[in-house]
């Protein structure tokens, strides 16, 4: 995926602030996987037969289906499974914020069958299987032929066990999948000589996709690609490092997709940090953008981006747009940067979710402690 950078006319720009949104009320329970509570919550609070409002988080309660939901339709071929599988709570039940918490939310293979997976082969075969799974990764999997992308299907999670769980000369490919988490995970380490087109997550036309707390480093081309309309994705507690083309969104006419960039690394990558490309709404908050050499957020095209409480440190032109871009920031830090600081314009949109912003002097602490794979997560 290429991209040139549009000559735009840079300067600092004034402190623009927001709050979230209230939700517009529903008229009915919500229906399973859908959203029952939480702070600044004003939709229904039960749930359709058959599910069960469970508390997530302060900010978002979800309607959970009972153990009684009917089994895939069409499961894959059945491997060894772990000795001693832990329960799905333990690694699949936690529910996505952001815009990946819009459209029905994004809840992966939650409720679903729950596998371990040590090798390639097993992780093709359940990750491009029908039906909910969440797919454990234990330890590494190096993936063969280099820069491989494992296809992955419909209403999945794949989450590394501990802090170990890798994917290593490879990625996964989203083409037109729907409800994905990804979480706990290190991948890349995939890198060639020449001008490649594998990524670590490359998606096109996929909706409702949650990448959280993975380390991305040395791909072949992105580390991360959300291309051709993806949309209602959140990306977040990641550490991004060691790469050159960085994170791209975009690279369509259309101006439809809706994203969520927070609580991530940046750390000493060079472009696309991210490039935001034709979004309809792309809200990024509570980023750390550590060290980069090109650029940090970028609005490209006809983006409208909020952009609030980032910590920009060591960086060459940490906020940039382009002249038909919508950009609104406020509350950000520019420590020790160079270059250029863009200019708010037009009017941006209120995020229809409720979130909270750190104080953008606290972020730097807040990620390096908490972004990339987790022990906690899925033991």
């Amino acid at each position: 995926m290429k991209a040139n950078i549009s000559s735009v006319a840079l300067i600092l720009g004034f402190a623009w602030s927001t709050t979230a949104a209230s939700l517009t009320p529903r008229q009915s329970c919500s229906p399973a996987w859908g959203q029952c509570g939480g702070t600044g919550w004003t939709g229904s609070t039960c749930c359709a037969s058959g599910s069960s409002c469970v508390r997530q988080n302060e900010w978002y309660s979800q309607c959970i289906q009972g153990a009684t939901s009917p089994p895939p339709t069409s499961p894959p071929p059945a491997s060894p499974p772990p000795a001693s599988p832990p329960p799905a709570s333990s690694c699949g039940t936690v529910a996505a914020d952001g815009f990946a918490s819009q459209n029905g939310g994004t809840t992966g293979g939650n409720g679903g069958t729950v596998v371990t997976v040590t090798n390639q082969a097993d992780l093709e075969r359940y990750a491009g299987a029908a039906g909910r799974y969440v797919i454990r990764v234990q330890g590494r999997i190096t993936i063969s032929p280099l820069g491989t992308e494992v296809r992955v299907a419909n209403d999945k999670t794949i989450v590394g066990v501990g802090s170990t769980g890798e994917i290593r000369a490879g990625g996964f490919r989203l083409q037109g999948t729907r409800n994905i988490i990804i979480r706990n995970l290190r991948i890349g380490n995939s890198p060639t000589t020449g001008d490649n087109d594998f990524d670590g997550i490359q998606a096109d036309g996929a909706s409702n996709v949650w990448i959280d707390h993975c380390l991305f480093e040395n791909a072949g081309d992105g580390l991360v690609d959300l291309r051709a309309d993806t949309t209602f994705w959140t990306v977040s507690n990641n550490i991004f490092r060691n790469h050159d083309k960085t994170f791209g969104i975009g690279w369509t006419t259309n101006v439809v997709a809706r994203g969520t960039l927070h609580s991530n690394f940046f750390d000493g990558t060079n472009q696309r940090n991210p490039s935001a490309d034709n979004l309809a709404q792309c809200h990024m908050y509570n980023n750390y953008v550590y060290g980069v050499t090109s650029y940090g957020h970028y609005a490209r095209g006809a983006t409208n981006a909020l952009v609030e409480n980032v910590f920009f440190e060591n960086s060459r032109n940490p906020l940039t747009r382009d002249s038909a871009a919508v950009l609104n920031a406020s509350g950000n830090v520019y420590k020790s940067c160079t270059g250029t600081v863009a200019a708010n314009s037009g009017t941006s949109f209120r995020p229809p979710y409720a979130y909270t912003l750190r104080n953008a002097n606290d972020v730097p602490a807040y990620v390096r402690a908490n972004a990339g794979p987790q022990a906690s997560i899925c033991s």
